[in-house]
C-alpha cells in the first residue's frame, strides 16, 4: 500500500523544547513533510515553559534537524516546513494554545515528563481543546497499575479511546513490523513456531550508555519500569502471538493481550535486579550509577534486570521465555533469539564431532536491523568435523535504503488514525499486573561491571540452559 498524505489537521507539540522533540518528533516531521506525508493543510504548533517566538522556534527545529535527521537539510524541504512551525509559550496558557489553532481536526503530542501527563489532559479538557484531538502519550504510561487505571480514567473523562494512542516506538522498527511477515507468510517459519520445535526464547534489550544526564529521572524509574513493562513486552507479545484473523488493528492488539493474559504474574525468585558499578566502555573509564549526577549514593534502583517467564498457552506451554534489560552493558543490542531444540539423534558420535550447537533465529531489531539463521554444516576435508554457520538477511544490504525512523511511522499512523502500532489501554494495565509482584517485593540488587553482559547472578534465571552470547565467534562474522 502506498502511504498518502493523512486529512488536513494541526500538529501539536507539547514540550517542544525538549530532548524528545529535539531528537525525535521534529526530524521525523521534517522527513515526513521531505516525503510529503504530512497533512496538506494544517500548522505545527511547539507548546513549551520556554520563552521562544516562531522565528526562534524555526531557528530550534533548523538546529534539529541539522543535528539529528537521518536524512541532510534541504533548503527547499525546510522552507516549506518552517512556514507551518508556530510556538505558543506555556506561559501564557492553553488558551492562547487554542487560539493560535485554525481546524477542527489536531493532533497533540506530549512529549513531557508521566509525572506531567494527569494535569495536562485535564487542562485540555478544561480550555475546550479536547473536540477534534487526538492525543498521543509517551511510556512509562503510570508508575504501576493503580496509577495507570487512573491515568486511563483521567484520559477517558476527557478523550474517547479511539482518539489516544499509547506509543511504544519499538512498534515502529521495520524488523518488528516485519516480524509478523515473516512469522506469518513464511509456512517453513509458520510450521515450527511453537513448544514442538521451539526450546527457548530470548528478548535482550542492551545500551552500551549510562543514565547520561537522566539520573534524577531514572531514580524514580528503574529498568522495570521504563524498559520491560512497554518495550520487552510489547516484544513478547509479538514474537508469542497467535496470527490475527485480519490484519486491521484491533484484530492484531486482541491477539497480543491474549499472549500477555496468558503470562502469570512475575515471581521475584525469577528475576534478577542489577546495577552498574564503575568499569570501561568502549575503552574508557566510566562511573558506576551511585556516580552519576541526580543518583542517590545509596541508591537501590535497578539498570538491569533479567527475569524468566511462561506463555501458559497451547503454543508455548513448558517453553522459557528469558527477558533482559541493561545499561552499560557490552554493547548496544536489541534481538530476539528462537533457540530450536536438539536433534534427538546424535547421529556422529565416535567421529570427531563435539558438541552440536543449536539451531538458532535471531531477529536483530538494532542497531543492524536483521534476521539471521545458524545451523551446523560440515568443514570441508576427510574427516566430519561441524561447525556452525549463518545465514544473515540485512535490510541495509537487501533493500539498499535506510528504513524510515519508527518515529516518522508512528506519527503518520497517528495523524491517518491507525492504531495498529499503538497500544490499547487492556495491554497496558495487563503489563502492569505481571510485573506487579517485583515492584512490590523487589529482589536484592546485585552489581555488574560497565562494558560487561550484567551481573553474573543472571545465569540463574537461564538454568539448566544459558544466555544466549552475543560475543562469540559466530556472531563476529556478520
Amino acid at each position: 500500500m502506498t502511504l498518502r498524505p493523512p486529512p488536513d489537521q494541526d500538529i501539536i507539540v507539547v514540550g517542544a523544547s525538549g530532548d524528545l522533540a529535539a531528537r525525535k518528533l521534529i526530524p521525523a516531521l521534517y522527513n515526513l513533510e521531505a516525503e510529503d506525508l504530512l497533512p496538506k493543510g494544517g500548522a505545527i504548533v511547539g507548546y513549551a515553559k520556554a520563552e521562544l517566538d516562531d522565528d526562534a522556534f524555526r531557528a530550534h527545529a533548523r538546529d534539529a534537524v541539522t543535528k539529528f535527521s537521518r536524512t541532510a537539510l534541504d533548503e527547499s524541504v525546510f522552507t516549506r516546513f518552517a512556514r507551518r512551525l508556530r510556538f505558543v509559550s506555556a506561559q501564557r496558557g492553553l488558551e492562547a494554545l487554542r487560539a493560535e489553532l485554525s481546524g477542527d481536526r489536531r493532533l497533540a503530542y506530549l512529549a513531557v515528563p508521566a509525572s506531567a501527563f494527569a494535569d495536562l489532559i485535564t487542562g485540555f479538557g478544561a480550555a475546550q481543546l479536547a473536540q477534534g484531538t487526538s492525543v498521543i502519550i509517551e511510556k512509562p504510561f503510570g508508575r504501576d497499575l493503580a496509577s495507570a487505571r487512573a491515568l486511563n480514567e483521567t484520559l477517558h473523562g476527557v478523550f474517547p479511546e479511539a482518539r489516544v494512542f499509547r506509543i511504544d516506538h519499538y512498534l515502529g522498527k521495520e524488523t518488528v513490523q516485519n516480524l509478523l511477515v515473516f512469522r506469518f507468510g513464511n509456512a517453513i517459519f509458520e510450521r515450527i513456531w511453537n513448544r514442538d520445535c521451539i526450546q527457548q526464547v530470548e528478548i535482550t534489550v542492551a545500551e552500551e550508555l549510562g543514565v547520561e544526564q537522566r539520573g534524577a529521572f531514572y531514580e524514580e524509574t528503574g529498568a522495570i519500569r521504563d524498559i520491560v513493562q512497554n518495550h520487552l513486552f510489547q516484544l513478547l507479545s509479538i514474537a508469542a502471538m497467535e496470527p490475527p484473523t485480519s490484519f486491521d488493528a484491533e484484530s492484531l492488539r486482541n491477539e497480543k493481550v491474549k499472549v500477555l493474559r496468558a503470562v502469570p504474574p512475575l515471581e521475584p525468585a525469577h528475576v534478577v535486579r542489577g546495577q552498574y558499578a564503575a568499569g570501561t566502555s568502549e575503552g574508557e573509564k566510566v562511573p558506576g550509577y551511585r556516580e552519576e549526577p541526580g543518583v542517590d549514593a545509596h541508591s537501590s534502583t535497578e539498570t538491569y534486570a533479567a527475569m524468566r517467564l511462561s506463555v501458559d498457552s497451547w503454543r508455548w506451554s513448558g517453553v522459557p521465555f528469558l527477558l533482559r534489560t541493561g545499561k552499560r552493558l557490552r554493547r548496544r543490542e536489541t534481538s530476539i533469539v528462537i533457540s530450536f531444540r536438539p536433534v534427538p539423534l546424535h547421529l556422529f558420535s565416535g567421529t570427531h564431532v563435539g558438541h552440536l550447537e543449536h539451531n538458532r533465529l535471531i531477529v536483530r531489531i538494532q542497531p543492524d536491523e536483521g534476521i539471521a539463521v545458524s545451523f551446523v554444516a560440515k568443514r570441508p576435508g576427510p574427516t566430519v568435523v561441524t561447525q556452525s554457520v549463518h545465514m544473515d538477511f540485512s535490510y541495509g544490504e537487501s533493500f539498499k535504503v535506510s528504513p524510515p525512523e519508527a518515529y516518522e511511522r508512528l506519527l503518520h499512523d497517528a495523524l491517518e488514525g491507525d492504531h495498529t502500532l499503538f497500544i490499547r489501554e487492556d495491554e497496558v494495565e495487563r503489563g502492569w499486573e505481571i510485573v506487579e509482584p517485583v515492584l512490590e517485593a523487589p529482589p536484592p540488587i546485585t552489581f555488574y561491571p560497565a562494558g560487561t553482559w550484567g551481573p553474573t547472578e543472571a545465569a540463574a534465571v537461564a538454568r539448566p540452559r544459558h544466555w544466549h552470547e552475543f560475543d562469540d565467534a559466530a556472531e563476529k562474522q556478520r
